[in-house]
């Protein structure tokens, strides 16, 4: 294979281009990544304001075996560049009726106390049933649909465990279709589906078997914030040899023939490669980086474009002065009384939610920040999308207003906030997409609602060859393990395509 043979351009730098870019370096590529920002790390960010350190994207890592395996086949083990330490609890959740209950970390013996101990045993045994269910589910769907490469529903109908695996993952169900009767683990439930963008009330039963992961897996936090983990994957590629760009904005991926030549930049130049990366949104990709696109490419981006968005996220960022009073802990959510409101809110309206579940990082981890026993929380709240065919959240005036309203809803649990306030920034879903590019603000790409989701979500192999997709909107899907293995899947993809036209090569001659 010559060098320009192997020569691999990746669009944009965010976690999924970049762990595909150091498995492709490792094995002998020559990569060259793109990113219309300024930084690495896509929305895998830990942001400083003013000696306050916020994760204002991931906040939490799962799965640690998927950058654990990245960091041992790209050099060095992942815990020589990061300190992973567990987060235990890994939620405390609390309702809107006083009532609470605390998540273990790694142990379903003593989450099951703790739901026995705040609403009974019958309760605990519906959750142990729940999570007995979702491993199930997860044993079914993880190799198939999330560490293999998902080339059509075809592939799938061919395997003979096909009706064993339908009955278990049962496609037909939603997240609500599941029997439990706790009102309060219902909440605690549908939250899952929250973690691809969806609503509950239509997103796959098989989206519970991240409650089963979480559990299984832990929960983890990064030492300094998540945001070093897109740190320790950008200083990786370095070491392999991947060069990189920033403010260079991709504006077109140039083809011919049904085959990927290159891209076009907006300053002008023109790159030519044989393969593209494309860590972008898929729907971005294939209405407006694809120009003239063959028909394949047409029917993949129609495809593409019927899937309902993610929901996208209002967050705030607290900077607090130290207190008498007892400490979050690491994650709290707290929910509101009516919670189909808020999916009816964003989903069907499209209106910011009145009543809004709120999720609260409340890190203890002295190193982000600056002064000894302040605090930097990331609060987070589910929104509609910005944008003229959802809302628009350009007016500032507004944001402050809804900003006050979560404080107040906040301090209605007895948690104070305005008098320890030393900073506070407001991120609307405009600014999510200004700063990631991620259209609307949509945190996760596509949502996950409705059974076909995970087939209508764009292919990690395009229909233009040479042309890959890695990242949330494509698959297995958003987060980051998924990433992760996104990654894995499309590097894999490339090697195994070109070892099989170098032995095709050889063989002509």
């Amino acid at each position: 294979m010559t060098a320009n043979e192997k020569k691999v351009v990746v669009i944009g730098a965010g976690m999924g281009g970049m762990a595909t870019a150091a498995r492709l370096a490792k094995k002998g590529y020559s990569v060259h990544v793109f990113e219309a920002s300024d930084r690495h790390g896509g929305k895998c960010r830990t942001e400083w304001i003013q000696g306050y350190a916020f994760d204002t994207g991931p906040s939490l890592l799962t799965l640690p075996a998927v950058y654990r395996d990245l960091f041992q086949r790209t050099g060095d083990v992942l815990g020589r560049v990061v300190e992973l330490t567990p987060v235990d609890p890994s939620f405390d959740y609390r309702f809107h009726d006083g009532t609470s209950v605390k998540f273990a970390n790694l142990s379903r013996t003593k989450t099951l106390q703790a739901i026995s101990d705040s609403y009974g045993m019958d309760a605990s045994k519906e959750w142990d049933q729940i999570m007995r269910r979702a491993e199930a589910m997860w044993d079914v769907s993880r190799e198939p649909f999330i560490e293999s490469e998902l080339k059509s529903v075809a592939s799938l109908l061919k395997r003979k465990s096909l009706m064993r695996d339908l009955f278990v993952i049962s496609p037909w169900k939603s997240i609500r279709g599941l029997a439990i009767k706790s009102p309060h683990l219902r909440k605690i439930l549908d939250r899952y589906a929250t973690y691809s963008g969806s609503d509950p009330r239509v997103a796959p039963a098989v989206l519970s078997s991240i409650a089963f992961v979480e559990e299984a897996f832990g929960a983890w936090h990064i030492t300094g914030g998540i945001g070093k983990l897109g740190d320790a994957l950008y200083q990786r590629c370095l070491d392999r040899g991947v060069v990189f760009e920033f403010n260079a904005r991709v504006s077109e991926i140039t083809h011919e023939s049904g085959r990927v030549t290159g891209i076009s930049l907006e300053d002008g130049r023109k790159i030519s490669a044989p393969t593209v990366v494309a860590n972008a949104d898929a729907g971005v990709i294939y209405s407006k980086l694809i120009k003239n696109p063959p028909s394949s490419v047409s029917r993949a981006g129609r495809s593409i474009a019927k899937m309902e968005p993610s929901l996208a996220g209002f967050s705030l960022l607290l900077g607090l002065r130290p207190s008498d009073e007892p400490r979050l802990e690491h994650h709290t959510v707290l929910f509101p009384e009516n919670y189909d409101q808020e999916f009816e809110s964003i989903f069907s309206r499209k209106v910011p939610v009145d009543d809004p579940t709120i999720y609260i990082c409340a890190p203890r981890d002295v190193t982000m920040v600056k002064k000894e026993g302040h605090e930097a929380w990331f609060v987070l709240v589910n929104a509609p999308r910005h944008g003229s065919d959802a809302f628009d959240w350009s007016d500032r005036d507004f944001a402050n207003q809804y900003a006050q309203k979560i404080i107040d809803r906040i301090e209605s649990h007895g948690i104070q906030i305005r008098n320890r306030l030393d900073l506070l920034e407001i991120r609307t879903p405009a600014d999510l997409e200004a700063s990631v590019l991620a259209p609307g603000g949509s945190i996760y790409g596509t949502s996950s609602n409705g059974s076909r989701s995970a087939f209508n979500r764009a292919k990690n192999r395009s229909p233009l060859k040479g042309l890959y997709c890695v990242g949330g909107s494509a698959h297995p899907g958003g987060g980051l393990p998924l990433v992760g293995l996104s990654a894995e899947i499309v590097a894999q993809a490339i090697i195994t395509q070109d070892s099989g036209a170098q032995l095709s090569s050889l063989d002509r001659h």
